[in-house]
C-alpha cells in the first residue's frame, strides 16, 4: 500500500495579547526573522507535505508576506495561499481544514504558529499516531505537582501526575474525522473547544496521546520569546562578519539611488547597474561572510542582461544565499561617504527599504553617513563611496 497523503495546517491568526507586544507574537522578530518563519521552516524540513495552509488574520497579510520572504525559496514553494481565520482558534482551524477539503488528504497535522521547535521525530510520531488511531496529540509528562484549586486559591485536590500530560501540537488526525468534528461543533454552536483533540472527543472519537517533546514549547510571553531566540542562536553554529566597499563617480543627472531609495541630487551616479553604492557594498559584505565571492561573480558586468539593473536584485540574492545555507542575517550596517546629498532626511526610509529587500526586521539594519572633510575624491564631490559590514549566523 502507498503511504498516506499528509497535509499541514498552521494556525497563525491569533492576537497573542499575553506577550505584550505591538504586533501578534507570531510575527515578532526572533533571531533574525519572524517567529512564524522558524515554525514553518522546522515543519517543512521535517517531512514533505501534500499541501500546507497557513491560517492568518485578515489584517496581517503584509506581516505574513514579510515572514514568508524570510524563508528559503524551496520552503516558500511548498506553502499554498493563506486562509483567513475566525474570531477563535476553533474557527481558524476549521477555515484551514475547509481550504484543504477540495483535494482532501488522508491525514492532517494541525500546529500552532508560536511553537517553533517541532522536531522531525515529533512530526513522524504524529503521522504514525494519526494513521493508527485517527485522532492523536503529543503530550509531555509533568515534572511539577499539580493542584486543583477553587476560586479563592484553596486546594481542592492533588491529581496524580503520572496520569497527566501537557498537550502540545502538532495534533494529528484522519482528515475526514477532524473536518467532520469541526463542522458538527460549528453547526451545534459549540465554540469553547481549546484544542483539536477536544473537538474530536466532543464528536465521539477517542483520542490517543503519544510522546511529546519538552523542547517543543509554545511562545506565550516575552521571556518565552527570549528563550526561543537563545536556543536558535545557540544552534546556529558560528558568527561570521563580512565587509564590502564600493565607489561610484558622479555623472549628469538629477538623483542618486542610495539604499534602494531615490534621493534628489545635482548629479547621478555612474555604473553598469543603477549604481546604488550602498546596496552594492552590502551585497558584497554578505557574499564575503559566506565566502562566495562578490557581486561580479554572481552578476558579471560583461553580461548585458544586468545593465541598468536595480541593485535591490543584488542584495535580495545575497540574502537568499544566506537562507539557502540555513543561516540568518544578524545585522547589516552601511556607512555612506560623501559631501552631499544629506543622508539624515532619508535615513529611516533607507533602513526600511533595506530591511524589506533583505527580509529583515528594521531593527537589524543600520545606515550612517560621514564626510572626508573635503579630502580625496569624495571630498571634491567627484563621487560617493560606501563601507558596509554584514553579520551572519550560519550552521
Amino acid at each position: 500500500m502507498s503511504p498516506p497523503s499528509v497535509a499541514l495546517v498552521v494556525v497563525a491568526a491569533g492576537r497573542g495579547a499575553r506577550v505584550g507586544a505591538s504586533q501578534p507574537k507570531q510575527y515578532l522578530p526572533c533571531a533574525g526573522k519572524p517567529l512564524l518563519a522558524w515554525t514553518l521552516e522546522a515543519l517543512l524540513a521535517a517531512r514533505p507535505f501534500a499541501a500546507t495552509t497557513v491560517v492568518i488574520h485578515a489584517d496581517d497579510r503584509p506581516l505574513y508576506d514579510a515572514a514568508l520572504r524570510s524563508l528559503p525559496p524551496d520552503a516558500r514553494a511548498n506553502i499554498g495561499p493563506p486562509s483567513s481565520g475566525g474570531a477563535t482558534r476553533q474557527e481558524s482551524v476549521r477555515a484551514g481544514l475547509e481550504a484543504l477539503a477540495a483535494a482532501p488528504p488522508d491525514l492532517v497535522l494541525i500546529h500552532d504558529a508560536a511553537r517553533p521547535f517541532p522536531s522531525p521525530g515529533l512530526v513522524a510520531r504524529a503521522v504514525a499516531a494519526a494513521e493508527a488511531h485517527g485522532a492523536a496529540a503529543p503530550g509531555a509528562r509533568l515534572s511539577d505537582t499539580v493542584k486543583q484549586v477553587d476560586a479563592d486559591g484553596m486546594v481542592l485536590a492533588t491529581p496524580p501526575r503520572a496520569a497527566l500530560r501537557a498537550v502540545q501540537t502538532p495534533q494529528a488526525f484522519r482528515f475526514s474525522l477532524i473536518l467532520e468534528a469541526h463542522r458538527r461543533a460549528a453547526a451545534a454552536g459549540v465554540s469553547d473547544l481549546t484544542d483539536d483533540v477536544a473537538a474530536a472527543e466532543w464528536a465521539g472519537s477517542p483520542a490517543f496521546v503519544f510522546e511529546g517533546d519538552p523542547l517543543n514549547f509554545k511562545v506565550t510571553t516575552m521571556p518565552d520569546l527570549g528563550a526561543a531566540e537563545a536556543r536558535i542562536m545557540g544552534a546556529a553554529g558560528e558568527t561570521r562578519v563580512g565587509q564590502g566597499f564600493d565607489v561610484h563617480a558622479f555623472a549628469p543627472g538629477d538623483h542618486v539611488w542610495l539604499c534602494g531609495v531615490r534621493v534628489p541630487h545635482t548629479h547621478a551616479l555612474a555604473g553598469h547597474s543603477d549604481a546604488d553604492v550602498a546596496l552594492h557594498a552590502l551585497a558584497d559584505a554578505i557574499y564575503g561572510a559566506l565566502a562566495e565571492g562578490d557581486i561580479g561573480a554572481h552578476f558579471p558586468p560583461s553580461d548585458p542582461q544586468w545593465k541598468g539593473t536595480a541593485s535591490k536584485v543584488f542584495l535580495a540574492h545575497a540574502a537568499e544565499r544566506v537562507r539557502a545555507r540555513g543561516g540568518f542575517i544578524v545585522l547589516l550596517d552601511a556607512t555612506l561617504i560623501c559631501e552631499a546629498p544629506k543622508i539624515g532626511p532619508h535615513r529611516e526610509a533607507m533602513r526600511a527599504r533595506m530591511a524589506e529587500i533583505a527580509g529583515l526586521d528594521v531593527g537589524r539594519v543600520s545606515v550612517k553617513a560621514t564626510t572626508t572633510e573635503r579630502l580625496g575624491f569624495t571630498g571634491r564631490s567627484e563621487g560617493m563611496a560606501c563601507l558596509a559590514t554584514a553579520t551572519l549566523r550560519l550552521p
